[in-house]
């Protein structure tokens, strides 16, 4: 028969032969497959039905029946597709197989990309992935998430604005001078600088009229005189 054009075009399938024995229910492939769908099994040309009277193991290398065809029975495959090797990734080693990740994806994960100017594929771990940064033009609003680095669990996490404010507390100290006392009592690693000193409300000076060293402020030039209301009011640090 004559044809307009080009003329059709048969496809071939790789196909392969095995003798039972009576004993034996693994085979090894000649083609590796990706799924027990991928090939049409027979035996003494009755169709097999896939994962159930066979299955394939060994990453696709090989069929295992349920039960071991009679001795000299034919079976017959025909290789429907075969699997196909990513090949080398990084000349450190292969993709042989894909599975489902089941939990968080952890901080030393890695993903695969395409490195247009090296023209190659390319692993990038979590922490170094940043897909872009928009600044954002007006106050976080009290929903929005924020990415942070968890190191106890060793991956990204994101949390709520309102779950990383900080709720500020001031300490605030009563003190009555007696005309002899220079030195009260403060909290550890506060400094001059952030507390308020007041005596009968006249703001002092920090550095000039009292210093703090470790839990103690000192009142420099003479302790306050008997009965004069000393407050000290510790800002947050």
């Amino acid at each position: 028969m004559a044809y307009l054009g080009k003329g059709p075009v048969n496809g071939s399938f790789e196909n392969q032969t095995l003798t039972a024995d009576g004993s034996t229910t693994t085979f090894t492939l000649t083609h590796t497959v990706g799924s027990s769908s991928a090939i049409i099994v027979s035996v003494s040309s009755v169709i097999q039905q896939p994962e159930v009277a066979y299955n394939i193991s060994g990453g696709g290398t090989q069929i295992v029946f349920s039960a071991a065809p009679a001795s000299g029975e034919t079976i017959f495959l025909i290789y429907l597709g075969t699997a196909f090797d990513a090949g080398t990734l990084l000349a450190t080693g292969t993709i042989t197989g894909q599975t489902a990740l089941t939990s968080g994806i952890q901080g030393a994960d890695t993903f695969l990309v395409y490195d247009n100017s090296a023209a190659a594929l390319r692993k990038l771990t979590l922490s170094n992935l940043v897909i872009g940064a928009t600044e954002l033009s007006s106050a976080a609003a009290d929903d929005d998430m924020l990415l942070i680095y968890d190191t106890s669990d060793t991956e990204i996490k994101k949390i709520q604005k309102t779950n990383i404010a900080r709720t500020l507390t001031y300490t605030n100290r009563s003190y009555t001078g007696d005309g002899s006392t220079t030195a009260f009592t403060v909290t550890n690693g506060v400094q001059q600088d952030g507390v308020i000193v007041t005596e009968n409300g006249v703001v002092q000076k920090p550095g000039t009229d009292y210093g703090i060293s470790g839990t103690t402020l000192t009142i420099n030039g003479g302790a306050p005189a008997s009965g004069v209301r000393l407050q000290i009011r510790e800002l947050p640090f």
